[in-house]
């Protein structure tokens, strides 16, 4: 599930990839396309935006014939999608899987081990730029003996989403949002006090929704939903800092007032209560200030997103490119030579960032058309431009962007959806019953999510 649950970006946000894979009981499979078409190479690739996004769709198919132009030895044949579930498992089986195929943050390791992707260690040595990218991310992409199966083109960490106007009413200042969960709390708590049915803080509950925010807090915290206990996977929120989350939930809930009576939310939800000015904070990633924008009615000048409050780490999600296994040196090599030229480009920032821009799209904002996936001096120039052309008030996400290359990311757990299933129920309880007893609930949370991690394999 990544970043923000929005509509813009559905394709990062229903990860059931696992379930499928888990299902399908797949094997490696071929390629669908010859090697040669014409003389040159053919390459099949995913992630052309559907029609539905004209936009986006117009900057890709753009791209397609920049990028022949300037490798005449390479054809693309773009497909539109990213993942879709339903059809994965078909496409792999019957060997019509792209060669160049997209995939969530939480993919990787499993197809690794089930050698559905190319090892691409030696290739990518000579991928420009590979050393700029942030290790962590490309770690995701490694076996456990370092070997790289894939590059990582996008990434988000959650954050906190908050009301600039509705900081200043409540006389907080709006440059210096919270940066621990006491202090988020007393903010809400200051925010709720404006009346007019205002809401201080608002966190979801439904739809495994409220599972995966439960994992943000744990995260934030320092801890955990699950970790390795020698070959297999165990429950690790039912502790002291599973507890102190939900506590603070609680205290919020009930003893402050500050998130309101009306619960069992999710994310069109808050975000409809956002965009009309009646919430002042929910965890989030920045891609939700564009969707309240574009479909809450909201200004971007209305919106700031700070670090994960505690500073101990953040939920990290994304999206990369892995190659077909099945595919020849000849293939790979274009392959890569596509996935950089196209999403792994410095000397292509700021063509790329003009497209938003002649595009009336939003610059300025710490997730495209740059996504944050850099370290050291590229990130620098990447931040440069992006602030040169910005039309949007980029220093509203200053705290974000300040905090996201030095703060601890950890992706989603195995099986994520069933957990968050089973902790949606945890999240429900907290906020809808005053007497709700958090010790039983984390201990019964435990025992369901272990019986979710004994099937992963």
């Amino acid at each position: 599930m990544s970043s923000t649950w929005s509509p813009t970006v559905p394709r990062r946000m229903f990860c059931l990839f696992a379930t499928v894979l888990a299902a399908g009981g797949l094997t490696a499979c071929g390629s669908g396309t010859t090697d040669q078409a014409g003389g040159k190479i053919k390459i099949t690739v995913t992630g052309q935006p559907p029609t539905s996004q004209p936009f986006e769709r117009s900057v890709f198919d753009a791209d397609v014939k920049e990028f022949e132009a300037a490798h005449p030895d390479i054809q693309i044949e773009p497909h539109e999608g990213f993942m879709d579930p339903k059809t994965f498992s078909a496409k792999l089986a019957g060997g019509q899987l792209e060669d160049v195929y997209y995939v969530y943050f939480t993919d990787p390791a499993q197809i690794i081990a089930r050698h559905q992707a190319a090892d691409i260690t030696e290739a990518a040595k000579s991928v420009p730029h590979i050393n700029d990218i942030q290790p962590s991310l490309l770690d995701n992409f490694r076996d456990a003996s370092g070997k790289l199966y894939g590059l990582p083109t996008a990434n988000y960490t959650m954050g906190l989403l908050y009301s600039r106007p509705l900081f200043q009413k409540a006389g907080l200042d709006p440059d210096k949002p919270p940066a621990t969960w006491a202090e988020v709390r007393a903010d809400a708590k200051k925010i709720s006090a404006l009346g007019n049915g205002i809401v201080g803080y608002a966190d979801y509950s439904k739809n495994n929704q409220g599972g995966w925010h439960m994992t943000g807090w744990l995260y934030s915290m320092g801890g955990d939903i699950a970790r390795k206990d020698g070959d297999k996977w165990v429950a690790d929120f039912d502790n002291d800092k599973g507890k102190a989350a939900l506590n603070y939930l609680h205290a919020m809930r009930w003893d402050d007032d500050s998130m309101g009576s009306k619960q069992l939310l999710e994310a069109q939800d808050v975000q409809r209560m956002m965009g009309a000015g009646q919430l002042g904070m929910y965890m989030s990633a920045p891609d939700n200030v564009p969707v309240l924008v574009k479909q809450f009615n909201g200004k971007y000048t209305d919106y700031g997103v700070a670090g994960m409050p505690g500073g101990q780490g953040t939920l990290l999600g994304g999206e990369g490119y892995m190659i077909n296994p099945k595919a020849s040196a000849e293939k790979i090599k274009a392959g890569l030579t596509w996935i950089q030229w196209k999403y792994l480009n410095p000397d292509r920032f700021e063509k790329h960032i003009k497209q938003y821009v002649d595009g009336q799209q939003p610059v300025g904002l710490p997730t495209e058309p740059t996504p944050d996936i850099w370290q050291g001096a590229v990130r620098e120039q990447q931040l440069a431009l992006k602030a040169k052309y910005a039309n949007v008030p980029a220093e509203n996400f200053k705290s974000y962007v300040d905090t996201a290359s030095t703060i601890k990311g950890s992706i989603e757990p195995p099986n994520a959806q069933q957990i968050y299933a089973a902790l949606d129920s945890v999240m429900q309880a907290v906020l809808t019953d005053k007497g709700a007893n958090i010790d039983q609930l984390l201990s019964s949370a435990a025992s369901k999510v272990n019986s979710v991690l004994a099937q992963v394999k």
